[in-house]
């Protein structure tokens, strides 16, 4: 069983929904998904312990969230170089973020993205109540890829 990390900044509690079902699908999958707040992991130590990183944040104001930026440079001190990565985000017309998130840890980190690419759902179809099976799915499908 590998263990994962789903950690995420949320403004309205969409992004956070979107982590808890997206940790149900790779606890479906049969491995162990933890989700945290990205304010509760302090430094990179907090990242140590996993095998695989799910990151994600909405889109605000065309960007990731000035948490999320801080966030990204901590995780760049925990060596996450060749772990697999993925990304993901809520939006409402410019959805912007998962991308910068996704290129963040291929790129800067040099992690083996997931090559799904990244989740980014529609604020309004979360608000619906239909953006939670494409999460799951997309928890199913990181789970597979890191077994």
């Amino acid at each position: 069983m590998k263990k994962i990390l789903i950690a995420y900044d949320s403004k309205t509690g969409r992004t956070e929904k979107m982590a808890e079902y997206i940790a149900e699908g790779v606890r479906s999958d049969g491995n162990e998904a933890t989700v945290k707040k990205i304010s509760d992991i302090p430094d990179e130590k907090g990242l140590a312990e996993y095998d695989a990183y799910i990151f994600g944040c909405p889109t605000y104001f065309k960007d990731i969230t000035e948490d999320m930026k801080k966030f990204l440079f901590t995780a760049k001190e925990a060596g996450l170089k060749g772990k697999i990565g993925g990304a993901f985000g809520s939006y409402t017309h410019l959805g912007n973020a998962p991308r910068i998130i996704h290129d963040t840890m291929a790129y800067v980190y040099e992690m083996t993205m997931a090559d799904m690419g990244e989740l980014n759902v529609k604020e309004q179809v979360l608000d619906a109540g239909k953006g939670n099976e494409s999460c799951i799915e997309f928890g199913k499908s990181f789970s597979r890829r890191v077994k």
